[in-house]
């Protein structure tokens, strides 16, 4: 309890009893209360000690009061002070409204700056160039895991690799390594995550996070083979490109003792973590419920597909050579292939795409084997009025017209998106009406029907995976409902647009029933639309007949 100043007076102390009585002396002066106590203080006999006395009377609040620093603000008639003076409980404040002011604290020392505290998130600083050669494992890695965090943050991993590339020190060999060590890391990014849980006390940060998912899948055998590097020039350029980053240096010594510990401990870590379902499959959990309803016999095998990369696929331009004579050209190159479609060849090794021979010129394009199954099935013939929705990137809309000379429309929301259909197309020396426009409106439509009509619809192209293997990491469990809602509103606007006798084909790249034989279903039964033959779905079951997408495909014919 904080006592008041008092007068020095020589009298005995109060009995206890009487405890107020005997801080009296002071407030009674400051109300003007006549008190025998107080006389003393007023005595000429006593003048010289009275004038000190006489100070603290006229002024209550001193520093000696400290916990009531509203005390020190009011005058001293005020009618608090004599309340306090004739012991009223100091719980009774004079504003019940205003709560008791803490203590005053002596000034804390100056603290770090801001932006150097521990617990503050700067931003990324992912444009920020470090000093590494562009050949070394520590760029690709660097490189790998910048891309990785801004996937984390809601970015498609290609946009993500364009803003890397754009570094002027990123020369095209550097590119093909940090696409191919991102592309990893997207693959096991749940068995990553996994390890580093299980071994570090807390998660690292954002951008370390990510060069340690970058790192870890090159360490060991995985889905895509053995591993491409010896593990400690890994764990020695790992730890290079941590000191080469300012958002990373300080955990230089956290990324190498995690990643020496992975070597030392591979085997039980991995026992360990591999008993976690996303750790195991490298899936988010709904992701991994979901397959296993959709196909409680084959989820394993579409799970495990998704996983592995992809094989190069080549579509032969029909309209500038054969199957079997660009099988001779590449023979004469020294390069593997064979034929696995009408128009299908696989590279027996992945290249550049400009190193393919007859790729700039137009005698092939890069497309999938399941996906070249579209424009046979639309069956389109000279002189049609043909519509190809949401055509992007545009390779059935290529595919179509190397089969026929038909006046088509390729439509697209993005136009950004509708110019790589062009690029496409110049290469192939084709030409097409593009209009860039949502295919769920009418307004760009001139009112004339199409004979045919491809509607590759928008979805979570969860069939993709395996080229795409960010996409498992980027989408919800809810995005199925909502990407059905819109293919269904898109299917149901095309329909009025095709002509009696006219036929529609679904396609979808999405595995999740509710957006492919579901949507198919329910659309025939609203337009009643006569079902044709069509695969339906298939699945990235893998082997050499089944090494495609997981596409899916429903024919439609509207009868007259």
């Amino acid at each position: 309890m904080n006592k008041r100043p008092t007068l020095s007076l020589k009298s005995k102390p109060a009995p206890a009893t009487k405890k107020p009585a005997a801080r009296k002396p002071a407030p009674a002066n400051a109300t003007g209360a006549a008190k025998p106590a107080a006389k003393p203080a007023v005595k000429p006999s006593s003048a010289p000690a009275a004038k000190p006395a006489a100070k603290p009377a006229a002024k209550p609040a001193t520093p000696a009061t400290p916990a009531t620093p509203a005390a020190q603000q009011r005058p001293a008639s005020s009618p608090w002070e004599g309340t306090r003076a004739r012991g009223a409980e100091r719980k009774s404040a004079p504003r019940p409204a205003e709560p008791p002011r803490p203590r005053p604290r002596p000034e804390a020392p100056p603290g770090p700056r801001a932006s150097h505290h521990r617990d503050l998130k700067p931003r990324l600083q992912t444009e920020f160039q470090a000093e590494l050669k562009s050949d070394s494992l520590a760029f690709a890695l660097l490189g790998a895991a910048t891309a990785v965090v801004q996937v984390r943050g809601g970015m498609a991993l290609p946009q993500a690799l364009a803003g890397v590339f754009a570094n002027p020190a990123t020369t095209p060999q550097a590119r093909g390594a940090i696409q191919d060590v991102a592309y990893r890391a997207m693959r096991q990014l749940g068995r990553s995550d996994a390890l580093v849980a299980a071994m570090a006390p807390k998660a690292p940060d954002p951008l370390v996070g990510a060069l340690l998912a970058a790192a870890l899948p090159l360490m060991g055998a995985g889905e895509d083979g053995p591993a491409p590097y010896e593990a400690f020039t890994v764990v020695d350029q790992a730890v290079t490109a941590a000191g080469s980053h300012p958002d990373t240096a300080r955990a230089k010594g956290m990324v190498n003792a995690l990643l020496r510990r992975f070597l030392r401990e591979q085997q039980a870590l991995l026992a360990d973590v591999l008993q976690q379902p996303v750790a195991q499959w490298n899936y988010p959990q709904w992701w991994i419920d979901a397959a296993i309803t959709a196909y409680p016999q084959e989820w394993e095998q579409v799970l495990a597909a998704g996983n592995v990369a992809p094989p190069l696929t080549l579509r032969v331009n029909t309209r500038k050579g054969t199957v079997d004579a660009y099988l001779e050209l590449l023979a004469q190159a020294g390069i593997g292939a064979r034929r696995i479609g009408e128009h299908a060849v696989r590279l027996d090794k992945p290249m550049g795409v400009h190193l393919i021979p007859g790729f700039d010129a137009g005698l092939v394009s890069v497309q999938d084997a399941g996906a070249q199954l579209a424009a046979q099935l639309l069956d389109v013939q000279d002189g049609m009025r043909v519509l190809d929705a949401c055509a992007a990137p545009g390779g059935k809309t290529g595919h179509i017209l190397e089969l026929a000379d038909a006046d088509l429309t390729a439509l697209d929301v993005d136009p950004q998106r509708l110019a790589r259909v062009r690029e496409n197309l110049d290469r192939l020396q084709l030409s097409a009406t593009l209009q860039a426009a949502a295919a769920q409106g009418r307004e760009w439509w001139d009112g004339q029907p199409f004979d045919r009509i491809l509607a590759d619809v928008p979805c979570t192209a969860s069939g993709i995976v395996r080229r795409h293997p960010d996409i498992r990491w980027l989408r919800r469990k809810g995005d199925t409902l909502q990407l059905a809602t819109l293919s269904g509103q898109i299917l149901d606007n095309l329909w009025q647009m095709l002509r009696p006798n006219g036929k529609l084909l679904f396609v979808t790249c999405s595995l999740w029933p509710q957006e492919s034989e579901a949507q198919a279903a329910a659309f025939a039964v609203r337009n009643r639309a006569t079902r044709l033959d069509a695969p339906g779905q298939l699945l990235p079951a893998g082997g050499a007949e089944q090494d495609h997408d997981g596409l899916f495909y429903a024919l439609f014919r509207k009868d007259a």
